[in-house]
């Protein structure tokens, strides 16, 4: 009896992960969220360690997309719900040359056509061999704790908790408003 509740003890949490979450447990998690940084469009160092107590939503974003009204609900979502949330967005041209442009013709284009005001970051690959370390952490989940995936197309979004913590992965697709990520804000 005594070996089976060993093993149960043992061997059980390792196959379930964390029941509560879905997500696996954060044992081989090496990096935190909050040792990241990345440069802003307009060149400056942006330590995350700032970030710290807010909800942060990365997006990477395109100009010329299908999804790139996203834009728009983006800046309101994050107009109700700062400063308690903090919107990164992450121009990239990675899907089909959809973000050809310099940093200041993105943010002249995303203030012009959207009146983004949440923080854009530089331009920078957010998948393949010249991922940056941002989009690394987020779809490594030896680095996050859980997730894999990386962007599959423009405005995939992914959502850290008040601690650092990956909480959220949602497509292209799911906009910015939607139920599943607005549940997550409240």
């Amino acid at each position: 009896m005594k070996a089976i509740i060993i093993i149960y003890v043992l061997f059980v949490p390792f196959f379930l992960g964390d029941r509560d979450t879905g997500r696996e447990q954060k044992a081989g998690q090496t990096e935190n969220f909050y040792s990241l940084s990345f440069k802003t469009i307009h060149g400056e160092e942006f330590p995350f360690e700032q970030l710290r107590g807010k909800k942060v939503l990365l997006v990477n974003t395109a100009s010329k997309c299908g999804f790139t009204p996203q834009f728009g609900e983006l800046e309101a979502l994050y107009r109700e719900y700062a400063p308690g949330l903090v919107i990164l967005g992450f121009p990239s041209n990675d899907f089909m040359n959809q973000d050809p442009g310099s940093n200041e013709e993105i943010l002249e284009f995303c203030e012009i056509n959207y009146g983004v005001t949440f923080q854009m970051m530089e331009k920078s690959s957010v998948k393949g061999k010249e991922q940056n370390p941002v989009f690394r952490w987020l779809s490594d989940k030896k680095l996050n704790g859980w997730n894999n995936k990386s962007p599959g197309w423009n405005f995939t979004k992914y959502l850290v908790d008040e601690q650092g913590e990956l909480i959220g992965y949602w497509p292209s697709k799911v906009k910015p408003n939607d139920p599943q990520i607005l549940e997550l804000l409240n």
